[in-house]
């Protein structure tokens, strides 16, 4: 179920305000609908100082920073306050807390934000109201009188374009003139707050001041069938044309091939031999899977230029206010398969590299939709890196090999997800999701998001790459990696149908998924054997560095359920279809 209504959904009563022993002192908490532009006020506010961590108790983020010796923390956005979600929950509680309330409100879409801008008057917690994007109102023709809206509400109202820093400093300045709003507005339910919020909209935005656009089109088109369908399709093929190609497989070919190989990796180890660094701490280190060599290689070469580009994308996507669109048209796709259009972000994200995807999978609603969500990703979905060199392989045979591989996994994915979606207690949360206005992206607002989400990703993904590195390294050293090999040949060769070498494939997928596909291409394996061999290594865990972050961000035993339950499956459905191809291959 799809909900992309102009108002908020039903949010339940205001928080009364805090004790004095509830509020923490000097506490500002900016407060505002998802897409409004907290993030940009927070940054002009703060510098560029910021501290994302999970709220605790729960995976949302919160972003705290300092702002005149203060603390000051983004609340997630939400519609109201109440105990409907994470989101309103922990935003309620940080209401309750705060010493002054920044509301954030969108002037070109003020009917919509009203709701929550008097609920929060009613908690009685000293308040402003950042009158934000006024120049995408003054466009529209449709600019909120910001008077009346201060008289009316009894709290400071100060217009502001956050990405350009307009009214910031007039912002900073009324943050100190904060006062509990006027209650007398309110009602003592929704409908009634949202009956005095569309009666305040008339008042202080009239009729004859707004116009359509062209823009109102396009963002009713785009959530048809008929038109937002083929605009997903040209949308994500440009984003494939861009992370895919134009990063994946020419920078990162570079970037990796001649800065990681040919430069990094023969100075790290002649570094250590210099400095004398001999037996097994030198294959740890700067040995075929070292820490100082493979790790460092794919963490700066290769894995960094993914993780710009995909972010440059998401916050192309984002800030245009296309991103929503997407998500609420897969929404019916994706709730066949327990899950609803929010998860189609992780799932993009996937096939730039599973484990930022699994990282991603904190901003679904429940429990349930992270764990489906996080065993489909690692299960169907190959990352850029192997997605290029399993396109190269099977292109050589014809594009039928090629769709055979997509069918395939395509159908793997929707079985898998349907399984999970029935055997997991629960059903899927439905889809409330805002829909922002279609705009040009900001190419200052794209370029720190880009950098800030980046850079947190990276901070928090290095040490789990760098952790799985080590336990192969380890394995190297142990002849851990050859126990491997030495396992799977006799099921390579008598349930997959494969030459016995192939194992070696499969165990390097372990390392990263790259790697297994890359050491099939150098086989000469038959149109049959390489897609038989590239189904298995896509639907299994391949990758040490995906099962670590599995374990951090859904628990251990969750990991390993999905790890071993995708190895079993992945065998499974090789072994049918290599039958299946042989019995083709006699009857023709």
């Amino acid at each position: 179920m799809t909900d992309c209504h102009s108002g908020p959904p039903a949010a339940g009563a205001a928080p009364s305000a805090a004790t004095a022993s509830q509020q923490q002192e000097g506490l500002v908490v900016l407060a505002g609908n998802p897409n409004v532009g907290k993030s940009a006020i927070f940054s002009g506010l703060s510098g560029t100082y910021a501290e994302v961590s999970n709220f605790p108790g729960t995976t949302v983020e919160a972003v705290t920073g300092r702002w005149n010796d203060r603390v000051l923390i983004d609340a997630p956005g939400t519609y109201g306050l109440g105990e409907h979600s994470e989101e309103e929950r922990i935003t309620t509680e940080l209401i309750q807390r705060a010493a002054t309330v920044v509301n954030v409100v969108d002037a070109a879409h003020l009917d919509r934000d009203l709701f929550l801008t008097l609920q929060l008057a009613e908690s009685g917690v000293p308040m402003v109201v950042a009158l934000n994007l006024v120049d995408e109102a003054r466009r529209a023709g449709a600019e909120p009188n910001a008077s009346e809206l201060e008289r009316a509400l009894g709290v400071p109202v100060v217009p502001t374009v956050a990405v350009t820093g307009e009214g910031l400093e007039q912002l900073a300045e009324a943050i100190g003139r904060a006062r509990a709003g006027n209650r007398s507005l309110n009602g003592s339910d929704d409908l009634a707050r949202r009956r005095a919020a569309d009666e305040l909209y008339a008042r202080i935005v009239p009729p004859t001041d707004r116009r359509r656009r062209v823009a109102d089109w396009l963002s009713r088109a785009s959530v048809t069938l008929h038109w937002g369908a083929p605009m997903i399709v040209l949308s994500l093929a440009a984003m494939y044309l861009l992370v895919g190609v134009g990063v994946a497989q020419h920078l990162v070919g570079f970037s990796e091939a001649r800065l990681g190989h040919e430069i990094w990796e023969p100075f790290a180890r002649n570094v250590a031999g210099a400095i004398g660094i001999g037996g097994p701490l030198r294959e740890i280190l700067v040995g075929e899977f070292g820490l100082l060599t493979m790790t460092v290689t794919y963490i700066v070469f290769l894995l960094a230029p993914l993780v710009a580009a995909f972010y440059f994308a998401l916050a192309l996507f984002e800030d245009s206010g296309f991103l929503p669109r997407i998500a609420a048209l897969v929404d019916r796709l994706l709730s066949a398969v327990g899950l609803n259009g929010r998860a189609v972000i992780p799932i993009i994200l996937g096939f730039g590299c599973v484990t930022m995807g699994t990282i991603t999978t904190r901003l679904l609603a429940t429990k349930r939709e992270k764990t489906i969500a996080t065993a489909l990703l690692n299960f169907a979905i190959p990352c850029s890196a192997q997605l290029a060199v399993i396109a190269a392989l099977l292109a050589g045979f014809g594009g039928g090999w090629v769709f055979g591989y997509a069918a395939i996994i395509f159908a793997m994915l929707i079985a898998a997800g349907t399984v999970l979606d029935r055997m997991l207690p629960g059903k899927s949360t439905p889809l409330l999701i805002e829909l922002p206005p279609l705009r040009w992206p900001r190419p200052a607002a794209v370029l720190r998001k880009t950098v800030t989400k980046g850079y947190w990703f990276m901070r928090e993904a290095t040490p789990w790459f760098a952790a799985g590195a080590l336990i192969v390294a380890v394995l190297q050293v142990t002849g851990g990696l050859e126990i491997w090999q030495r396992l799977l040949r006799p099921l390579m060769v008598n349930w997959l149908q494969l030459p016995a070498e192939t194992a070696r494939a499969i165990v390097m997928g372990l390392v990263r998924r790259d790697f297994g596909a890359a050491g099939l291409y150098e086989m000469g394996l038959t149109p049959a054997e390489a897609l038989v061999a590239l189904v298995v290594i896509t639907l299994f865990v391949p990758c040490v560095a995906s099962i670590m972050v599995m374990a951090k961000e859904h628990g251990a035993r969750t990991a390993i359920r999905i790890w071993a339950g995708t190895w079993i499956v992945a065998f499974a459905v090789g072994g049918v279809l290599a039958r299946i191809l042989a019995w083709l291959g006699a009857a023709s």
